[in-house]
């Protein structure tokens, strides 16, 4: 063990869809962000705590930065960009499978207005390209930043994390532990229970549906008597139209639902668990600020 401990902060940013939550959950070693292929999955900050003996860096996941087209996408975005001054050092991930997109000129006009903290470059999906690709890809992105690190990776792989983190380390400054060592998240049970069953939506639904989903836990009592865990749990859409959906025929979709999201959430808490979940309507809840606040989209914090 090293004498000196070091520690800081960490933001994950970049476009929708380019595997930054992936990276967290390959970093920390289990699944605290969720994961899905629809963009936008990510909606609040989520924070990872990654400790050796010689550092602790709190990783944070942020929304995918985008053109919002309501009050819930304004929300995500300043999210995003606010965590540009909030930290010590900034991944901005792109995909590599994708290549350079508009979104991207966006992120790197706001990351050269950031001063002193050190931006690392991950070109994320390596596995997905061949190497003149992510070579064209380097000297483009060289080109527009000047990166403090530039790092081709596969988050879903694992390719190159061992050199990701001990750059970072490098690049930190002496601090504290600000978590216990065995802590992974600073997010209680309940917002990431209510993140394993928006997944399983995101998973089974298409369209307009995924986006118009908020999940509420309404509940979470022990039954005496089974000693299992009782979740009751609110899956909120837009429309009666998107209600039906979710439950779908004879209620076999909402049933499915369950099922995964229980066994996921079981994984998590390590004990049996009774979900119980229902669906309501809330018309237009994306774009009304007491609907955002209510369901954890605090406006008023940015």
């Amino acid at each position: 063990m090293s004498d000196v401990f070091k520690s800081g902060f960490v933001a994950i940013v970049g476009r929708p869809n380019v595997g930054k939550s992936t990276l967290l959950n390959q970093i920390i070693g289990q699944k605290i962000a969720i994961m899905s292929d629809k963009a936008q999955t990510t909606r609040n900050k989520i924070q990872g705590v990654y400790t050796t003996n010689d550092a602790q860096v709190v990783f944070i996941d942020t929304p995918g930065i985008h053109k919002p087209k309501h009050k819930l996408g304004d929300f995500m975005v300043k999210v995003a960009l606010n965590t540009f001054r909030e930290v010590d050092m900034i991944f901005f991930v792109i995909d590599a499978d994708a290549g350079y997109g508009r979104g991207d000129e966006f992120i790197i006009e706001k990351l050269k207005r950031v001063e002193e903290t050190p931006i690392f470059l991950l070109i994320n999906k390596i596995d997905l390209v061949e190497p003149e690709v992510l070579l064209d890809l380097i000297a483009k992105y060289s080109e527009m930043l000047d990166f403090e690190e530039i790092i081709p990776i596969s988050a879903l792989q694992g390719n190159n994390l061992g050199t990701l983190l001990e750059e970072t380390t490098k690049h930190l400054a002496e601090g504290p532990m600000y978590y216990p060592a065995d802590q992974v998240t600073d997010h209680p049970e309940r917002f990431i229970i209510s993140e394993l069953i928006r997944e399983q939506v995101l998973k089974f639904t298409h369209e307009e549906v995924p986006h118009s989903v908020a999940v509420v836990i309404e509940g979470i009592e022990v039954n005496p008597e089974t000693h299992k865990l009782h979740i009751m749990a609110q899956i909120i859409v837009e429309r009666s139209t998107q209600k039906g959906i979710l439950i779908g025929k004879q209620g076999q979709m909402l049933k499915q639902i369950g099922m995964r999201a229980r066994k996921e959430i079981e994984l998590l808490l390590g004990s049996k668990v009774y979900l119980e979940i229902w669906v309501k309507v809330q018309k237009g809840w994306r774009d009304k600020e007491h609907f955002l606040n209510d369901y954890g989209f605090d406006h008023d914090e940015y």
